[in-house]
Protein backbone atom coordinates (compact mmCIF):
# COMPACT_ATOMS: atom_id res chain seq x y z
CA UNK A 1 0.00 0.00 0.00
CA UNK A 2 1.77 3.50 -1.22
CA UNK A 3 1.57 6.22 1.46
CA UNK A 4 2.26 9.95 0.34
CA UNK A 5 4.58 11.74 2.30
CA UNK A 6 3.43 14.23 4.87
CA UNK A 7 3.03 18.05 3.41
CA UNK A 8 3.45 20.47 6.41
CA UNK A 9 0.70 22.94 7.00
CA UNK A 10 2.39 25.17 9.23
CA UNK A 11 5.92 26.09 8.89
CA UNK A 12 8.03 28.42 11.65
CA UNK A 13 10.92 30.02 9.81
CA UNK A 14 13.55 32.96 10.61
CA UNK A 15 15.05 35.04 7.85
CA UNK A 16 17.77 38.08 8.23
CA UNK A 17 16.77 41.26 6.80
CA UNK A 18 20.28 42.11 5.74
CA UNK A 19 21.63 39.89 2.75
CA UNK A 20 20.51 37.02 0.27
CA UNK A 21 18.89 35.10 3.09
CA UNK A 22 15.96 37.58 2.77
CA UNK A 23 15.52 36.88 -1.22
CA UNK A 24 16.19 32.98 -0.49
CA UNK A 25 13.65 32.45 2.02
CA UNK A 26 11.16 34.38 -0.24
CA UNK A 27 11.97 32.34 -3.41
CA UNK A 28 11.07 29.25 -1.10
CA UNK A 29 8.06 31.16 -0.14
CA UNK A 30 7.01 31.63 -3.07
CA UNK A 31 7.11 28.24 -4.61
CA UNK A 32 5.77 26.00 -1.60
CA UNK A 33 2.58 28.51 -1.77
CA UNK A 34 1.20 25.73 -4.02
CA UNK A 35 1.38 23.20 -1.96
CA UNK A 36 -1.33 25.31 0.64
CA UNK A 37 1.54 25.72 3.61
CA UNK A 38 1.42 28.02 5.58
CA UNK A 39 4.66 30.20 6.78
CA UNK A 40 5.14 32.17 10.09
CA UNK A 41 8.22 34.17 9.49
CA UNK A 42 10.11 35.83 11.97
CA UNK A 43 12.70 38.26 10.68
CA UNK A 44 15.82 39.75 12.32
CA UNK A 45 18.19 42.50 11.78
CA UNK A 46 17.20 45.83 10.07
CA UNK A 47 13.31 46.69 9.83
CA UNK A 48 12.05 45.52 6.44
CA UNK A 49 12.70 48.47 3.89
CA UNK A 50 9.53 49.12 1.31
CA UNK A 51 10.51 47.16 -1.08
CA UNK A 52 10.70 43.70 1.15
CA UNK A 53 6.85 44.80 2.08
CA UNK A 54 5.81 44.95 -0.92
CA UNK A 55 7.24 41.76 -1.97
CA UNK A 56 5.35 40.37 1.35
CA UNK A 57 2.26 41.46 -0.10
CA UNK A 58 2.43 39.04 -2.94
CA UNK A 59 2.33 36.46 -0.88
CA UNK A 60 -0.89 35.85 1.25
CA UNK A 61 0.09 32.19 3.11
CA UNK A 62 3.13 34.40 4.98
CA UNK A 63 2.45 35.80 8.28
CA UNK A 64 5.74 38.02 9.24
CA UNK A 65 6.26 38.45 13.36
CA UNK A 66 9.22 41.02 12.54
CA UNK A 67 11.58 42.18 15.29
CA UNK A 68 14.56 44.17 15.45
CA UNK A 69 17.26 41.49 17.16
CA UNK A 70 20.77 41.51 16.40
CA UNK A 71 21.95 38.72 14.75
CA UNK A 72 24.03 36.33 15.34
CA UNK A 73 27.26 37.21 12.92
CA UNK A 74 26.73 40.96 14.61
CA UNK A 75 29.45 42.38 17.51
CA UNK A 76 28.21 41.75 20.72
CA UNK A 77 25.10 40.00 19.90
CA UNK A 78 24.48 37.53 22.33
CA UNK A 79 21.78 39.45 24.37
CA UNK A 80 19.35 39.59 21.13
CA UNK A 81 20.24 36.22 20.12
CA UNK A 82 18.59 34.69 23.63
CA UNK A 83 15.94 37.27 23.21
CA UNK A 84 15.10 36.23 19.70
CA UNK A 85 15.18 32.42 20.88
CA UNK A 86 12.53 33.04 24.39
CA UNK A 87 10.32 34.75 21.40
CA UNK A 88 10.28 32.17 18.76
CA UNK A 89 9.67 29.03 21.49
CA UNK A 90 6.41 31.18 22.28
CA UNK A 91 5.55 31.40 18.68
CA UNK A 92 6.12 27.93 18.55
CA UNK A 93 4.09 27.32 21.35
CA UNK A 94 0.87 29.29 19.91
CA UNK A 95 1.04 28.07 16.41
CA UNK A 96 1.98 24.28 16.74
CA UNK A 97 3.97 24.10 13.30
CA UNK A 98 4.89 21.04 11.78
CA UNK A 99 8.63 22.05 11.11
CA UNK A 100 10.99 24.79 12.61
CA UNK A 101 13.51 25.84 9.80
CA UNK A 102 16.33 28.06 10.73
CA UNK A 103 18.14 29.88 8.20
CA UNK A 104 20.51 30.85 11.45
CA UNK A 105 22.70 28.57 13.59
CA UNK A 106 22.59 29.36 17.77
CA UNK A 107 18.70 29.07 17.77
CA UNK A 108 19.12 25.34 17.15
CA UNK A 109 20.08 24.66 20.61
CA UNK A 110 16.79 25.93 21.77
CA UNK A 111 14.51 23.04 23.49
CA UNK A 112 11.79 22.95 20.34
CA UNK A 113 9.03 20.83 20.33
CA UNK A 114 9.03 20.59 16.87
CA UNK A 115 11.43 18.68 14.25
CA UNK A 116 13.80 21.63 13.54
CA UNK A 117 15.63 21.82 10.06
CA UNK A 118 18.72 24.40 9.80
CA UNK A 119 20.33 25.77 6.68
CA UNK A 120 23.71 26.74 6.36
CA UNK A 121 24.18 29.56 4.51
CA UNK A 122 27.69 31.16 5.73
CA UNK A 123 29.65 31.13 8.54
CA UNK A 124 31.36 33.96 10.40
CA UNK A 125 34.64 31.12 10.46
CA UNK A 126 34.94 30.50 7.31
CA UNK A 127 34.99 34.34 6.07
CA UNK A 128 37.06 35.13 7.75
CA UNK A 129 39.53 32.75 7.11
CA UNK A 130 38.37 33.20 3.39
CA UNK A 131 39.00 37.07 3.73
CA UNK A 132 41.83 37.33 6.11
CA UNK A 133 43.58 34.11 5.04
CA UNK A 134 44.03 33.13 8.98
CA UNK A 135 42.01 31.61 11.83
CA UNK A 136 39.25 34.00 13.78
CA UNK A 137 40.44 36.29 16.64
CA UNK A 138 38.76 34.68 20.38
CA UNK A 139 36.60 37.38 20.38
CA UNK A 140 34.55 35.00 17.76
CA UNK A 141 35.15 31.78 20.39
CA UNK A 142 31.41 32.79 21.76
CA UNK A 143 30.01 32.73 18.33
CA UNK A 144 31.74 29.64 17.26
CA UNK A 145 30.76 27.19 20.92
CA UNK A 146 27.07 28.39 19.70
CA UNK A 147 27.14 27.46 16.27
CA UNK A 148 28.45 24.45 17.40
CA UNK A 149 25.50 23.59 20.04
CA UNK A 150 23.04 24.49 17.24
CA UNK A 151 24.39 22.42 14.64
CA UNK A 152 24.22 19.25 17.25
CA UNK A 153 20.66 20.40 18.07
CA UNK A 154 19.27 20.43 14.63
CA UNK A 155 17.75 17.39 13.49
CA UNK A 156 19.01 17.66 10.01
CA UNK A 157 21.15 20.40 8.47
CA UNK A 158 20.86 21.62 4.78
CA UNK A 159 23.94 23.40 3.41
CA UNK A 160 23.33 24.96 -0.21
CA UNK A 161 26.23 23.94 -1.99
CA UNK A 162 28.72 20.71 -0.74
CA UNK A 163 31.78 23.53 -0.28
CA UNK A 164 29.42 24.85 2.17
CA UNK A 165 28.54 21.45 4.23
CA UNK A 166 32.66 20.72 4.27
CA UNK A 167 33.24 23.91 5.60
CA UNK A 168 30.61 23.15 8.54
CA UNK A 169 32.62 19.71 9.26
CA UNK A 170 36.34 21.26 9.22
CA UNK A 171 35.36 24.37 11.50
CA UNK A 172 32.81 22.81 13.72
CA UNK A 173 33.57 18.99 13.31
CA UNK A 174 29.82 18.77 12.36
CA UNK A 175 28.99 15.30 11.39
CA UNK A 176 25.17 15.16 11.78
CA UNK A 177 22.41 14.67 9.19
CA UNK A 178 22.76 16.79 6.35
CA UNK A 179 21.93 16.85 2.76
CA UNK A 180 23.15 19.87 0.13
CA UNK A 181 20.26 21.72 -1.24
CA UNK A 182 21.02 24.49 -3.70
CA UNK A 183 19.17 27.78 -4.03
CA UNK A 184 16.78 28.42 -6.65
CA UNK A 185 14.97 30.85 -8.48
CA UNK A 186 12.16 31.71 -10.35
CA UNK A 187 13.34 31.84 -14.39
CA UNK A 188 10.30 33.46 -15.49
CA UNK A 189 10.96 36.86 -13.66
CA UNK A 190 14.21 37.32 -14.88
CA UNK A 191 15.32 37.49 -18.47
CA UNK A 192 17.59 38.65 -20.71
CA UNK A 193 17.13 42.29 -22.60
CA UNK A 194 18.92 44.08 -25.07
CA UNK A 195 22.32 43.94 -23.77
CA UNK A 196 24.56 47.13 -23.25
CA UNK A 197 28.25 47.93 -22.97
CA UNK A 198 28.44 47.94 -18.92
CA UNK A 199 29.39 45.64 -16.74
CA UNK A 200 27.63 44.88 -13.18
CA UNK A 201 28.16 43.50 -9.61
CA UNK A 202 26.00 43.46 -7.03
CA UNK A 203 26.02 42.80 -3.32
CA UNK A 204 26.56 43.97 0.07
CA UNK A 205 29.17 46.74 -0.99
CA UNK A 206 30.77 46.95 2.61
CA UNK A 207 31.68 43.01 2.64
CA UNK A 208 35.17 42.45 2.09
CA UNK A 209 34.07 38.90 0.82
CA UNK A 210 32.63 40.79 -2.11
CA UNK A 211 35.79 41.92 -3.54
CA UNK A 212 34.44 44.77 -4.88
CA UNK A 213 38.01 46.37 -4.43
CA UNK A 214 39.71 44.64 -6.93
CA UNK A 215 36.71 45.83 -9.44
CA UNK A 216 37.32 49.03 -8.42
CA UNK A 217 41.18 48.66 -9.02
CA UNK A 218 40.96 47.74 -12.75
CA UNK A 219 37.96 50.08 -13.53
CA UNK A 220 40.31 52.73 -14.97
CA UNK A 221 41.40 50.63 -17.53
CA UNK A 222 38.46 48.75 -18.87
CA UNK A 223 36.51 50.48 -22.00
CA UNK A 224 33.05 50.07 -20.03
CA UNK A 225 31.74 51.56 -16.75
CA UNK A 226 31.02 49.34 -13.91
CA UNK A 227 28.12 50.17 -11.89
CA UNK A 228 27.67 47.91 -8.82
CA UNK A 229 24.15 47.99 -6.65
CA UNK A 230 24.28 47.37 -3.11
CA UNK A 231 23.97 48.90 0.54
CA UNK A 232 27.46 50.53 1.12
CA UNK A 233 27.12 50.83 4.69
CA UNK A 234 27.97 48.69 7.24
CA UNK A 235 25.15 47.30 9.73
CA UNK A 236 27.69 48.89 12.74
CA UNK A 237 27.22 52.33 10.30
CA UNK A 238 30.54 52.55 9.21
CA UNK A 239 30.25 53.12 4.89
CA UNK A 240 32.33 51.69 2.47
CA UNK A 241 33.67 53.88 -0.17
CA UNK A 242 35.41 53.71 -3.80
CA UNK A 243 36.83 55.83 -6.64
CA UNK A 244 36.49 54.37 -9.80
CA UNK A 245 32.45 52.12 -9.65
CA UNK A 246 29.36 53.99 -10.01
CA UNK A 247 27.08 52.81 -7.05
CA UNK A 248 23.75 52.97 -7.52
CA UNK A 249 23.23 51.82 -3.66
CA UNK A 250 20.36 49.41 -2.47
CA UNK A 251 17.98 48.65 -5.28
CA UNK A 252 14.43 47.27 -5.02
CA UNK A 253 14.18 43.76 -6.57
CA UNK A 254 12.81 44.79 -10.06
CA UNK A 255 14.89 47.33 -10.47
CA UNK A 256 17.85 45.55 -10.13
CA UNK A 257 16.87 42.87 -12.41
CA UNK A 258 16.31 45.53 -15.38
CA UNK A 259 20.29 46.59 -14.48
CA UNK A 260 20.33 43.05 -14.84
CA UNK A 261 18.60 42.08 -17.82
CA UNK A 262 20.82 44.85 -19.61
CA UNK A 263 24.20 44.39 -18.65
CA UNK A 264 26.40 42.31 -20.13
CA UNK A 265 28.59 41.13 -17.74
CA UNK A 266 28.15 40.19 -14.32
CA UNK A 267 31.69 40.45 -12.65
CA UNK A 268 31.74 39.25 -8.47
CA UNK A 269 35.94 38.54 -8.17
CA UNK A 270 34.49 37.01 -4.35
CA UNK A 271 36.48 35.78 -1.63
CA UNK A 272 33.75 34.01 -0.12
CA UNK A 273 30.65 33.50 -1.66
CA UNK A 274 28.78 30.26 -0.45
CA UNK A 275 25.98 30.26 -3.34
CA UNK A 276 25.63 33.90 -4.52
CA UNK A 277 21.47 34.61 -5.69
CA UNK A 278 22.63 37.71 -7.30
CA UNK A 279 24.95 35.53 -9.70
CA UNK A 280 22.30 33.16 -10.42
CA UNK A 281 20.18 35.90 -10.81
CA UNK A 282 22.53 37.61 -13.41
CA UNK A 283 22.52 34.41 -15.28
CA UNK A 284 19.15 34.48 -15.78
CA UNK A 285 19.10 37.22 -17.30
CA UNK A 286 21.56 35.92 -19.87
CA UNK A 287 25.05 38.33 -18.24
CA UNK A 288 28.57 36.64 -18.87
CA UNK A 289 29.96 35.94 -15.50
CA UNK A 290 33.35 36.73 -14.39
CA UNK A 291 33.89 35.37 -11.02
CA UNK A 292 36.16 34.62 -8.45
CA UNK A 293 37.87 30.95 -8.31
CA UNK A 294 36.70 29.88 -5.39
CA UNK A 295 35.13 26.36 -4.87
CA UNK A 296 31.67 26.63 -3.81
CA UNK A 297 31.46 28.93 -7.33
CA UNK A 298 33.22 27.15 -9.19
CA UNK A 299 31.12 23.74 -7.80
CA UNK A 300 28.07 26.01 -8.96
CA UNK A 301 29.26 27.65 -12.29
CA UNK A 302 32.42 25.75 -13.33
CA UNK A 303 32.48 25.84 -17.51
CA UNK A 304 29.51 28.63 -16.96
CA UNK A 305 31.43 31.13 -16.27
CA UNK A 306 35.36 33.08 -16.42
CA UNK A 307 36.64 32.69 -12.67
CA UNK A 308 39.87 34.65 -11.65
CA UNK A 309 41.81 34.60 -8.40
CA UNK A 310 40.19 36.72 -6.07
CA UNK A 311 43.69 38.58 -5.23
CA UNK A 312 44.17 38.95 -9.02
CA UNK A 313 44.10 42.44 -10.33
CA UNK A 314 45.79 41.96 -13.59
CA UNK A 315 43.76 38.75 -14.46
CA UNK A 316 40.75 40.28 -13.57
CA UNK A 317 41.52 42.63 -15.85
CA UNK A 318 42.09 40.50 -18.61
CA UNK A 319 39.35 38.54 -18.27
CA UNK A 320 36.61 41.73 -18.77
CA UNK A 321 38.78 43.26 -21.50
CA UNK A 322 38.64 39.69 -23.24
CA UNK A 323 34.94 39.70 -23.22
CA UNK A 324 34.36 43.36 -24.14
CA UNK A 325 36.85 42.79 -27.17
CA UNK A 326 34.72 39.43 -28.14
CA UNK A 327 31.14 39.73 -28.64
CA UNK A 328 30.67 36.26 -29.80
CA UNK A 329 32.53 34.94 -26.66
CA UNK A 330 30.14 37.59 -24.79
CA UNK A 331 27.12 35.83 -26.25
CA UNK A 332 28.53 32.28 -25.83
CA UNK A 333 29.24 32.89 -22.15
CA UNK A 334 25.76 34.44 -21.29
CA UNK A 335 23.98 31.37 -23.06
CA UNK A 336 25.80 29.27 -21.04
CA UNK A 337 25.19 30.88 -17.50
CA UNK A 338 21.58 31.45 -18.39
CA UNK A 339 21.97 27.43 -19.42
CA UNK A 340 23.49 26.82 -16.34
CA UNK A 341 21.19 28.56 -13.85
CA UNK A 342 17.67 27.49 -15.32
CA UNK A 343 18.82 24.13 -13.47
CA UNK A 344 18.69 25.70 -10.33
CA UNK A 345 15.21 26.63 -10.25
CA UNK A 346 12.52 27.85 -7.23
CA UNK A 347 10.32 24.36 -8.23
CA UNK A 348 13.62 22.02 -7.69
CA UNK A 349 14.30 23.58 -4.40
CA UNK A 350 10.91 23.50 -3.18
CA UNK A 351 10.55 19.99 -4.07
CA UNK A 352 13.88 19.28 -2.22
CA UNK A 353 12.99 20.80 1.12
CA UNK A 354 9.29 19.11 0.80
CA UNK A 355 10.66 15.56 0.49
CA UNK A 356 13.02 16.67 3.30
CA UNK A 357 10.76 17.94 5.52
CA UNK A 358 8.21 15.13 4.71
CA UNK A 359 11.10 12.90 6.41
CA UNK A 360 11.80 15.02 9.22
CA UNK A 361 7.72 14.65 10.32
CA UNK A 362 7.63 11.25 9.65
CA UNK A 363 10.59 10.44 11.68
CA UNK A 364 9.17 12.36 14.45
CA UNK A 365 5.95 10.57 14.17
CA UNK A 366 7.42 7.66 14.74
CA UNK A 367 9.47 8.46 17.55
CA UNK A 368 6.15 9.50 19.55
CA UNK A 369 4.75 6.22 18.70
CA UNK A 370 7.53 4.42 20.25
CA UNK A 371 7.42 6.77 23.37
Amino acid sequence: MSTVAPVPKRILMTADTVGGVWSYALELAAALQPYGTEIALVTMGAPLARDQRRDLKRLNHIEVFETGYRLEWMDDPWHDVDAAGEQLLEIERTLTPDVVHLNGYAHGALPWRTPVLMVAHSCVVSWWQAVHHLAPPSKYDEYKRRVVAGLRGAECVVAITGAMLASLKENYGFSGRSRVISNGSQARSLSAGGKEPFILGAGRVWDEAKNFSLLDAVAPRLKWPVYVAGDCRHPNGSPKNFVNLNLLGPLPSHTLAGQMSRASIYALPARYEPFGLSILEAALCGCALVLGDIPSLRELWNHSAVFISPEDAQGLEKALLELIASPEQLQAMGCRARQRALGYSATAMAGAYLETYAELISSSARKEVAQ
